[in-house]
């Protein structure tokens, strides 16, 4: 993949759990992968008030800063029932520890308030910059509906609480290979890879 400057890709992203997620994703794929983290790269303050606002001012501020292509994510969980909340303040919800307990907890309070309609979706936006300038972008969604209380050990941030439509189980009940047959990062990746090599 002679797409990348020194074949190396950084993720733009300090979420261990969305790390070892898109690491899979690009698995196979012949690029070097690494974070902005093991580089040392300044944190990023996420001032958007859109998915594509904050992952581009971590795919800028990246590329900038490392000399190689950065790709960034910014994702969450939208609420029907809460006007489309937490959405990009998905992870603020849990407080300065990101506790997704405590976020899942307020969700549920906040949903139950509002009526209970537990339809939701997950988004995700990624962004790929290059040192150039050059920027390339990819949005993806899965529709779902909320469960409380939250079930399965597995996956990360609102996933014990997200059941996408077509399932039974919740994206944490699921084994990371099943969860990315739905996921809305994995819809993003492949529309990413379709604008990049077609």
């Amino acid at each position: 993949m002679d797409l990348f400057p020194g074949n190396r890709l950084v993720l733009a992203t300090r979420n261990e759990g969305k790390v070892q997620e898109m690491k899979r994703l690009l698995d196979g794929r012949g690029v070097d992968v690494t974070t902005a983290a093991a580089l040392g790269l300044p944190e990023v303050e996420e001032t958007g008030t859109t998915f594509e606002e904050n992952a581009g001012l971590k795919a800028a501020s990246g590329a900038k800063a490392s000399g190689f292509a950065v790709l960034a994510d910014d994702s969450g969980l939208s609420a029907d029932a809460l006007d489309g909340a937490p959405g990009v303040y998905s992870a603020d919800w849990g407080g300065p520890e990101r506790d997704f307990a405590a976020a899942m907890a307020r969700l549920e309070r906040e949903v139950k308030a509002a009526g209970d309609n537990r339809a939701a979706r997950f988004v995700s936006v990624l962004i790929l910059e290059w040192p150039d300038g050059r920027r390339i972008s990819a949005r993806g969604e899965v529709e779902g509906q909320l469960v409380f209380p939250p079930r399965g050990e597995g996956g990360f941030g609102y996933d014990p609480c997200f059941i996408p439509d077509g399932e039974d189980r919740t994206f944490a009940e699921m084994s990371p290979e099943e969860k990315a047959k739905h996921s809305h990062r994995s819809r993003a990746m492949e529309a990413l890879m379709v604008e990049l090599i077609g």
